[in-house]
């Protein structure tokens, strides 16, 4: 009864689940009913039976038709219900006529009650009118025995409808009610899921509107002391770390702005963009990148890439900028000749980490509650060597 328009996913799931536990209860009345009912009131009135041997070959006829239509159904196909529901009223109006007058209203004439149920199982999946019209002649056939045998007194007549309305009421529920609890199951499922849907686009927006505004001040805190420095005549252009101030805030306003880029590798692009800087700057660079790095969260990006970028406006005549990653670490350094002079003097503000000539000083930075990104700075008075290591958790 989930064969109509095509769903999505999950709601297509709860609806096959309800469906087929619908599907489990149609085919357990059907035989059941059909074995311990219609077998012991056949073989009880067989020798009362006009041909005994007709209702009980209509009886394993059904009964076969049955168990295919079960087997269908409960590997989740829909049996062929045409040549099926033909072959069931055939069976009935055999079922009628050799159940004999005297037998007619009994239980021995197991097609009144077990016949509808096993319409239920070979029509399931179809339209309802399907099993209207499937009952409307099944009630035709017994009407016409009726007839047949001149039963048709008021009261013959009374009982009949009484039949008819008793045996046909409670399976026209049954399915009419399984198709309507499989749709309603998907509809529900169906608005859950776009809800939810909704629910993550509005996070995810939220999330991105989040991102900007931190991104933005970042960018603005990066150039606003220093321009505001410069306009009020607090800072002179001429002084060489007035220029590596500014230098080290266009790079980090060019990493940050690589960074909302929607690249394959973001760390390597925010590298990049900031070894393009320098070169356009003046300064010679070489980038060599081994490995394709994992992703990773911006937070951790920034902590391997900003103290580089530091590291770069500081960098004269030559410097080379290696990344070398793997699936669960990712290692970015960079060599540079060691400066001396004013160039060197960096506020401790700026750079994560400054150590003299012939020392080394590794640290380490949370990026997240289970990321960490070391730092390690060296220089000995020729070459000045910076490098940041994430390691998988």
């Amino acid at each position: 009864m989930v064969d109509g328009p095509a769903v999505d996913g999950p709601a297509l799931d709860v609806a096959r689940f309800s469906d087929r536990g619908a599907r489990i209860a149609a085919v357990a009345i059907a035989l059941v009913w059909h074995i311990a009912v219609g077998l012991p009131a056949v073989l009880g009135a067989w020798s009362e039976l006009a041909a005994p041997t007709v209702v009980a070959a209509g009886w394993l006829t059904a009964a076969l038709v049955g168990g295919y239509a079960a087997h269908r159904l409960l590997h989740g196909a829909l049996p062929p219900a045409l040549p099926l529901a033909t072959l069931l009223l055939a069976v009935d109006a055999a079922v009628f006529t050799a159940a004999g007058e005297r037998q007619l209203f009994a239980a021995a004439n197991w097609a009144w009650t077990g016949l509808a149920w096993f319409l239920v199982v070979v029509l399931w999946g179809r339209p309802i009118r399907w099993m209207i019209l499937l009952l409307v002649g099944h009630a035709l056939i017994a009407l016409a025995t009726l007839v047949g045998d001149g039963a048709t007194a008021p009261a013959d007549l009374t009982r009949f409808t009484m039949y008819v309305y008793g045996t046909s009421s409670l399976p026209v529920a049954v399915f009419t009610g399984a198709a309507v609890i499989a749709t309603l199951a998907r509809d529900r499922a169906g608005t859950a899921a776009a809800t939810l849907a909704v629910r993550a686009e509005r996070d995810a927006a939220e999330r991105a509107w989040a991102d900007r505004r931190s991104r933005l001040a970042l960018v603005g805190g990066a150039a606003e002391q220093v321009l505001a420095e410069l306009a009020d005549g607090r800072a002179d252009p001429a002084d060489p770390f007035v220029q590596r101030r500014c230098v080290l805030a266009a790079t980090r306003l060019r990493r940050l702005i690589a960074e909302a880029d929607d690249v394959p590798d973001p760390l390597l692009h925010e590298l990049r963009a900031a070894a393009d800087l320098a070169e356009r700057n003046g300064l010679p660079i070489e980038l060599i990148a081994v490995g394709t790095p994992p992703p990773l969260p911006v937070e951790v990006r920034r902590r391997l890439a900003d103290p580089l970028a530091a590291a770069l406006a500081d960098a004269t005549g030559w410097a080379r900028l290696t990344v070398v990653a793997g699936p669960d670490e990712v290692a970015v350094s960079l060599v540079a000749p060691d400066v001396t002079g004013p160039q060197a003097v960096v506020p401790q503000a700026d750079r994560p980490e400054v150590n003299g000539p012939g020392t080394a000083g590794p640290s380490a930075e949370p990026a997240g509650d289970d990321e960490q990104v070391e730092h390690l700075h060296e220089r000995d008075g020729e070459i000045r060597w910076t490098q940041t290591r994430w390691r998988r958790p």
